[in-house]
């Protein structure tokens, strides 16, 4: 039996907006296992967003119970709260967030300064182990700006890895990202999750949620279906099939 590494149950997320309530969330119930490869979906306003920041320990609900690793959200302190964020999970956005000035392998050492258990050879040497998981160990001394958006979001992946966290949340990860380079980056993903790691990947593109083992599909606050996929597509055989670029 694999382990709960999510537990949402009846998890509801409310909003005043001037006299109105805005009910984002109303009462979903969920749980997710180590390992899974699960897609969220769900058109604009349908609360995946609020479900994300949820997840993600940047908001809380309004009732309803959240636990990540057993351990239940709403006991814990905005710093407990903090160190689960840092420690336990792993963000990757879409606008990949990363310091302009700093090289790929500084990127990707970040998470760990704030880890007092980490010595700085440590840090480094997690660092450049989840550079190479991402294939860019010959740009690790490359600073944004002289790196393509899939280079750019492959050091976003291993800053998120760096800290061996129990889940990695990806919010829209291959939104500002063309067709080739997507199924580039699923394939990292299909590839760390092979590997054990859990993965929640919110989308609104479904051809991307073809790549995951489950898709959980959001509609005005509800869960509209929770479905496992029967034939998860392979990224790299996708990204075989393209036609090959013109040099």
């Amino acid at each position: 039996m694999s382990k709960e590494i999510i537990k949402i149950e009846d998890l509801t997320r409310e909003f005043i907006m001037g006299a109105e309530t805005v009910r984002a969330l109303r009462g979903i119930s969920f749980t997710i296992n180590e390992g899974e490869f699960v897609t969220i979906m769900g058109s604009s306003g349908s609360g995946k967003s609020t479900l994300l920041n949820i997840l993600g320990c940047l908001d809380q609900p309004t009732s309803g119970i959240y636990e990540i690793d057993g351990v239940k959200m709403k006991d814990l302190s905005k710093n407990q709260l903090a160190t689960i964020r840092n420690e336990k999970i792993g963000f990757i956005f879409q606008s990949y967030n990363l310091l302009a000035r700093t090289s790929a392998l500084e990127n990707v050492e970040l998470p760990l300064f704030y880890n007092s258990k980490v010595s700085s050879e440590e840090r480094r040497e997690r660092a450049i182990k989840a550079i190479e998981m991402v294939g860019l160990k010959d740009r690790m001394d490359h600073t944004p700006s002289q790196l393509s958006g899939g280079q750019q979001q492959r050091v976003a992946i291993a800053r998120s890895l760096v800290n061996n966290p129990v889940m990695i949340l990806a919010d829209e990860a291959t939104g500002n990202l063309d067709t080739r380079t997507a199924y580039e980056i699923m394939s990292i993903f299909q590839e760390l999750n092979k590997q054990g790691i859990t993965i929640i990947f919110v989308t609104h593109e479904p051809d991307i949620a073809t790549f995951s083992n489950r898709t959980i599909v959001l509609k005005d606050g509800n869960i509209i279906q929770d479905k496992l996929n029967q034939k998860v597509q392979s990224a790299s055989a996708e990204l075989a099939k393209l036609p090959k670029e013109e040099h």
